[in-house]
């Protein structure tokens, strides 16, 4: 008897060598922009500025400025705090707990989201910054000595642990994007042309010279952050999702919270990941590297992480049915039917049904579908945001409180405004960082040879078949 097996995809094509990933990665840094780069980075800068001018004029005449009312005090802003964080979480996840689980796939798309982790981060943190209205006074949130009054921190309020867990996430984060890009920048350091391109990247890359302790140093440091970052991954989005747990508003103070929130967080993130890299695969023609093999396998994590969206909405309103309280009833027959029918809506079409698409091979490994779907994902996350924050408060215990929120123009633009801060810093990223992680892409190509892949491995098998 003979026994055949299929060695999987590999993970760079193309008969790439070491010196084609180092030739094709530093290329994209040393090259000028294109004009592709050129247009996505003016479109951004305009998103920018225009937005920032309606930031600047709420955060001079206040947050009145906004839709918020006496009912609803949690709305756009916070929605999209919690929905930025989510972004972030696809970063550390691929980075920290694939790199645990030795699993190579994660090796060209790492570094990228990695990026994207820092910079929606950093979007999301300006959301509660400028909704405390007195942005000059945000130190005081921090835990430190106070010199100016009786003013105490009080670690009792849910918000603290946000800036506990969120600048802890943040400088992991950063400290682990930086430390991957070490090696590479030593690469592009000694490929530099210029005084100036090798002064820099000389500085980045900390005098690197690539010997066989500094890489065994790097790879401890790496196991290390990645150790590090792992609880946070699940930390972070758990502690988001206590500001509403730990209240007594109906559809908040649930217990499902923690692990609904982290499922959403990634599934969002990678949503948000496959967005950005179809984008920088095609720009900058990094087909051998994010291959098709990369964006299936992230489909299927969107896939997974959607249908437990999925099961956590059903539990949700079952839950609601089955507590026999009336205001937890009312406040999901709301969601289902009330004034924002149409945002559960959207939520449901796009976080429930619009996954399952994945089931089907030709439409996960479709590049035009997968981009479609990645940006209905995010739409549809949003939007599950909207609906937990807006819809449990515009229905008070007292209806002659019931309001309907409507965001201003300076809800949406000072939205807009991240989205700009957000895509201005990945294409300077993409454009002056290394967008593919070069050391860790070469220690994967021992398994990616074509011709391996097309082989079959035959073994004899001299055991007698009963």
């Amino acid at each position: 008897m003979q026994i055949v097996s299929e060695i999987r995809e590999p993970l760079v094509t193309g008969h790439r060598t070491i010196s084609d990933v180092t030739d094709d990665i530093s290329s994209r840094v040393e090259e000028s922009p294109t004009r592709a780069w050129w247009f996505g980075f003016a479109i951004s800068l305009v998103l920018l500025v225009s937005g920032g001018w309606f930031m600047g004029d709420m955060l001079w005449n206040g947050i009145g400025r906004w839709g918020l009312n006496k009912t609803v005090q949690w709305s756009w802003d916070i929605t999209n705090f919690v929905w930025w964080v989510g972004i972030g979480h696809a970063g550390t996840l691929i980075s920290a707990i694939l790199l645990l689980f030795r699993q190579k796939w994660r090796t060209s798309i790492n570094r990228a989201a990695e990026a994207m982790t820092i910079f929606a981060v950093i979007c999301a943190l300006i959301w509660p910054m400028v909704h405390m209205g007195r942005v000059w006074l945000g130190y005081w949130a921090l835990p430190l000595p106070n010199a100016y009054g009786s003013l105490w921190v009080n670690f009792h309020s849910p918000l603290l642990w946000d800036v506990f867990a969120i600048s802890t996430y943040f400088s992991v984060s950063l400290l682990f994007w930086y430390i991957g890009l070490v090696p590479d920048f030593a690469t592009i350091r000694d490929r530099a042309t210029t005084k100036t391109s090798r002064l820099v990247y000389g500085m980045l890359s900390l005098g690197g010279q690539g010997g066989a302790d500094a890489w065994k140093h790097y790879e401890n440091v790496a196991l290390i952050l990645a150790g590090l970052c792992t609880p946070l991954v699940l930390s972070v989005h758990t502690i988001v999702s206590m500001d509403f747990a730990t209240s007594v508003i109906p559809g908040w103070h649930t217990t499902i919270f923690p692990p609904y929130f982290v499922a959403g967080a990634i599934f969002s993130g990678f949503a948000m990941v496959l967005t950005l890299m179809l984008v920088v695969r095609k720009v900058y023609r990094l087909e051998h590297y994010i291959t098709l093999e990369h964006i299936e396998l992230m489909n299927l994590v969107i896939m997974i992480t959607g249908s437990i969206v999925g099961i956590a909405y059903i539990s949700e309103l079952f839950m609601a049915w089955y507590s026999g309280v009336s205001y937890e009833q009312y406040a999901f027959m709301n969601r289902v039917g009330g004034d924002y029918w149409w945002a559960y809506g959207l939520m449901m079409t796009c976080n429930v049904v619009s996954p399952q698409m994945f089931w089907f091979k030709k439409i996960r490994t479709s590049i035009t579908a997968t981009f479609a779907l990645s940006i209905v994902v995010n739409i549809g996350m949003w939007f599950e945001r909207f609906v937990i924050i807006v819809t449990s408060l515009h229905r008070d215990y007292l209806p002659s409180s019931w309001v309907y929120f409507t965001p201003t123009a300076w809800d949406v633009m000072c939205y807009v405004f991240t989205f700009g801060l957000f895509f201005t810093l990945f294409f300077l990223f993409a454009k002056y960082f290394p967008v593919v992680n070069m050391a860790e892409v070469k220690s994967a190509l021992k398994n990616s040879d074509a011709k391996v892949y097309k082989s079959r491995v035959t073994i004899k098998d001299e055991m007698e078949v009963v």
